[in-house]
């Protein structure tokens, strides 16, 4: 066994793998960019080194940095998680030549499964059964677009290299075909520094279920049973669960064997994972292999006991694998949750910023994670924050632990997707093991945008964490604080203004006397607790919940779902003449680098138009126009970052 490794990635896959390494009393080497120099993954490890500024391009994709570290740590072994290098066939060759050992797959297997059309045409003489579609050298528009007449629509645009869903396009018709193409090409580019795509039938609706495969230098391949990965928002997992729910055994077998036939056509070595759509009847499709670590390998490590990190470690130093086929076996069910710094709402936009406060579920629930509360969320890499992973006898039993976990999650700075989860795994389709691939973009609406109009135990408890957070920020020695709320011959008032919608929310406070909207009174009780917990009595009966002043906001953490409210400032509302006075200008969601233009000063556009393009975090946000009008000018060229808020274009809409 080796006795240091350096971990060439960061976030929460970086922390995975040190604890593993120092279960196993192996030194561990952080590498970090400049946006990294406090992140947890550093702070997980032995060492640390810095490899470059924040930029992925100038750091972790920099593999040369990346080696000058190994050496200067004297590191024996590189592993490479997942993303970044981990399926870089050049640079496994170049850690090999500089006397390191990759913990991965072989530079020869990577680079036969990283081209995905290399991969397909290797599987079908493998006997795998592969989807129709176009795998070929030829990239020119018009080679293309003759294939997607062969293949017939609705087709997926797929890059050749990489994987995780960066740069696939649904393209419905021709019509669309053309700006697809273009959108993909960038964004494989921008994540895999390759822009050749595949063109692929787009079969739905169906299921996404994956294969663990694992194979060792003696020869040895094994398959570690399967993975339903359906959940997907934007074609990347959000929830997956093993085993996968509905599957006849005769199918899982095949299943299975497919995988190890797949491993053993390219010489494999080391942990795998091929990647299946299952129709209706049963019928399966390969679509990739991916030569590395998943990011949802946990669920199968809890339903099989083995730690797969150590099994890569293991078969990276020449041992044998540590089980055969006939003694891996399946116990139990176990589901993950991918809990993202990202606003569903909002059509999924990466959310940054510091992390004010983070509470992850306790108990026996599963937690890896790259972040704690102080931490910020920078825009220059995936807005991954946690994975959250129960095991349970059964799959009701799973679903109800992990409900249950997801409702302790309380994380203030950057917006999650913790509502988004948890309405999740009340869909009837995800209860009954349904769902496919397509069924969250169908509905991301319902899944999103709850129409509900806050209790007054919810407006309580955010006017509660309101005070309590002002009454702590407030200076002690100043006559405002210490009058605070004072009135002549009268009980103290306070009035706690928000906005929720379009609607100003008064909660004015006297005493335990609570007046709420519509003169409604209640008698509040403050219980005692320790911040950021906010326990109360309302006539009686006892409410609790995380609660917390962020951001010119109060957050209050409901079990069910997350409830925001604006802090109503009528002074800096005038000053701005409030976000209706701007709504006809085209705005940066988010910060990032602008990756294309679409129109110029003086060009008229209709409504939903595509006006810029801007990539945060490895994904392309398309800004269109938001009315019909004209663009009198566009303030940014391609390469340059916008900050968020950014006015994009100077926009005049139509009068009607």
């Amino acid at each position: 066994m080796f006795g240091s490794v350096l971990i060439a990635n960061r976030g929460e896959i970086a922390c995975r793998i040190a604890r593993t390494c120092r279960r196993l009393g192996i030194r561990t080497v952080a590498v970090y960019s400049d946006a990294d120099a406090g992140a947890l993954h550093v702070r997980a490890c032995d060492a640390a080194i810095r490899i470059g500024p924040p930029p992925a391009r100038e750091s972790y994709l920099d593999g040369e940095a990346v080696l000058a570290a190994a050496r200067e740590s004297r590191a024996e072994a590189i592993h490479p998680g997942y993303g970044f290098l981990s399926e870089n066939a050049g640079f496994a060759e170049a850690v090999g030549a500089a006397g390191f050992a990759f913990v991965g797959a072989p530079p020869a297997a990577i680079r036969a499964l990283g081209s995905k059309s290399a991969a397909k045409a290797l599987m079908a003489r493998a006997g795998v059964p592969i989807l129709a579609g176009y795998h070929g050298a030829a990239q020119d528009d018009a080679t293309l677009s003759a294939e997607t007449d062969r293949i017939g629509y609705p087709l997926l645009v797929k890059p050749a290299a990489g994987g995780g869903g960066r740069g696939m396009r649904i393209v419905e018709d021709a019509a669309a075909l053309g700006p697809a193409l273009e959108s993909a090409r960038r964004e494989a580019v921008s994540s895999f520094g390759d822009d050749r795509l595949l063109l692929e039938r787009y079969l739905a609706p169906a299921r996404h279920i994956e294969v663990q495969v694992f194979a060792d230098t003696l020869g040895n391949t094994v398959h570690l049973f399967e993975r339903d990965c359906s959940a997907q928002r934007r074609h990347q997992k959000v929830i997956e669960e093993a085993p996968a729910p509905g599957l006849s055994e005769a199918t899982r077998d095949a299943l299975g064997r497919s995988a190890v036939a797949a491993a053993e056509a390219v010489g494999y070595v080391g942990a795998g994972t091929v990647e299946f759509l299952i129709d209706g009847n049963g019928e399966f499709s390969f679509i990739e292999m991916n030569t590395r670590l998943q990011v949802e390998h946990p669920v199968t490590e809890m339903v099989t006991g083995y730690d797969l990190v150590e099994w890569q470690l293991r078969v990276a130093a020449g041992e044998a694998l540590p089980a055969v086929q006939d003694a891996i076996s399946v116990k139990g069910h176990a589901i993950e949750a991918r809990l993202y710094a990202e606003d569903p709402a909002a059509g999924f936009l990466p959310s940054t910023g510091p992390i004010r406060l983070m509470r992850l579920p306790g108990g026996d629930a599963r937690i890896d994670t790259g972040f704690e509360a102080g931490d910020a969320v920078t825009p220059h890499y995936d807005s991954l924050l946690a994975k959250v992973i129960v095991h349970a006898p059964s799959r009701a039993t799973a679903l109800a632990k992990l409900a249950a976990a997801l409702a302790e999650v309380a994380v203030a700075g950057p917006v999650t997707n913790r509502d988004f989860l948890i309405a999740i795994l009340a869909e009837d389709a995800f209860v009954t093991g349904t769902l496919d691939t397509g069924h969250l973009d169908r509905n991301v609406g319902a899944l999103t945008a709850p129409e509900e109009y806050p209790t007054d135990a919810v407006l309580a408890l955010a006017a509660l964490a309101t005070m309590r957070d002002e009454d702590a920020a407030a200076d002690p020695g100043s006559p405002w604080t210490t009058l605070r709320a004072w009135r002549l011959n009268a009980p103290a008032l306070r009035a706690v203004t928000f906005r929720y919608g379009g609607d100003v929310v008064t909660v004015a406070v006297e005493g335990a006397d609570f007046r709420f909207p519509d003169r409604r009174r209640r008698i509040v009780r403050p219980l005692p607790c320790e911040a950021p917990l906010i326990d109360a009595e309302i006539d009686g009966e006892t409410v609790s919940a995380v609660a917390v002043r962020d951001a010119g906001a109060a957050v209050v953490f409901m079990p069910e779902r997350t409830w925001r409210f604006p802090l109503f400032d009528p002074v800096a509302e005038a000053e701005s003449g409030g976000r209706e006075a701007i709504a006809g200008v085209p705005l940066a969601p988010m910060p990032g680098v602008v990756v294309a233009v679409s129109v110029a000063g003086g060009e008229r556009v209709e409504k939903n138009q595509p006006l810029l393009v801007i990539e945060a975090m490895k994904v392309e946000h398309t800004i269109r126009a938001p009315s019909a009008g004209t663009v009198d000018a566009v303030h940014y060229e391609v390469g340059d970052r916008v900050d968020e808020g950014a006015e994009l274009a100077a926009f005049t809409p139509d009068e009607t």
